[in-house]
């Protein structure tokens, strides 16, 4: 078992940047592939993020390519999300995921493990 716990959110300007922890516990020695989500209210879970277990390999929703990078520290068992450029379109509650397959995914569902989720609000 994995736990995830996100931190980073919060409210800013759009244009402005955030950076989104996600910190793993628990059964960390394994490798897991990390995502993240991101959900508004009344809406389904949208793919954001991931990355392949040793960090080289990521893949981006289209609508935060060029402005999100996704990136891993398996010392730490940490990933993270640096959101640059933000718009009023990216606000929504984001959520790690681990997920024990290493194969490549987009789909919620086949993610394992989740976190609480953290709450990002881009003013405009």
């Amino acid at each position: 078992q994995v736990h995830v716990v996100e931190s980073g959110g919060g409210l800013v300007q759009a244009g402005g940047s955030l950076r989104l922890s996600c910190a793993a516990s628990g059964r960390t020695s394994r490798p897991y592939v990390m995502g993240w989500f991101r959900q508004v209210p009344g809406k389904e879970r949208d793919f954001v993020a991931v990355i392949s277990w040793g960090g080289s390999t990521s893949d981006y929703a289209d609508s935060v390519k060029g402005r999100f990078t996704i990136s891993r520290d398996n010392a730490k068992n940490t990933v993270y999300l640096q959101m640059n450029s933000l718009k009023p379109e990216d606000t929504a509650v984001y959520s790690c995921a681990a997920r024990e397959e290493l194969g490549f995914t987009t789909s919620p569902s086949s993610f394992d493990y989740w976190g609480q989720g953290t709450q990002v609000t881009v003013s405009s």
